[in-house]
């Protein structure tokens, strides 16, 4: 028997009330979306539930919205995927701009340390209780977060392009 998206939902509303949210098949995944103070709770009734069974987690990685409002601004996903039905499930959890944490599900998936640690050197997101969050694919001394909407994406005052051969311009080469 198939693991439906019904049953997924209602039990997941069942247990958690509001605390989850916006349910929607998006192509071969079904999402949601999930308030941060109740993520742990969540990933260990989807990994630990009988039926449900998520017991592995593909991706987990950071989104940057500037133009949200402020406790929308950063989000991060979790993807989980279900072997015995193969059936993937995307969690959605949105964070503060001023102040982006969420609680390290690094007792629930040991993969995820890689990947929190991946999100915090991009993203800055800290996760909470994460047993060494640190940069990890960049410079340590690094004060930004290079995936951030921060930034202009080039140096305006580069000399060593010619927009002709990018397309910014309608002249002829």
């Amino acid at each position: 028997m198939a693991l439906e998206n019904t049953l997924i939902q209602d039990k997941l509303v069942e247990t958690f009330n509001n605390d989850v949210f916006n349910f929607q098949q998006e192509r071969d995944i079904f999402s949601l979306e999930a308030s941060a103070d109740k993520i742990t709770a969540l990933i260990l009734f989807l990994k630990n539930d009988p039926e449900l069974r998520f017991h592995f987690l593909t991706d987990l990685c950071g989104i940057h919205y500037p133009e949200n409002e402020t406790e929308r601004q950063f989000a991060v996903v979790y993807h989980l995927h279900n072997w015995y039905e193969n059936k993937r499930l995307k969690i959605k959890v949105f964070l503060n701009g001023e102040k982006p944490e969420i609680k390290s599900i690094t007792n629930i998936f040991l993969s995820s340390n890689w990947m929190e640690r991946e999100t915090y050197d991009f993203f800055g997101v800290n996760f909470i209780g994460h047993p060494q969050l640190k940069r990890i694919l960049n410079m340590d001394e690094m004060q930004s977060h290079p995936m951030r909407k921060e930034f202009p994406l080039e140096d305006s005052g580069r000399t060593d392009k010619d927009d002709r051969f990018f397309g910014r311009t309608t002249s002829n080469c």
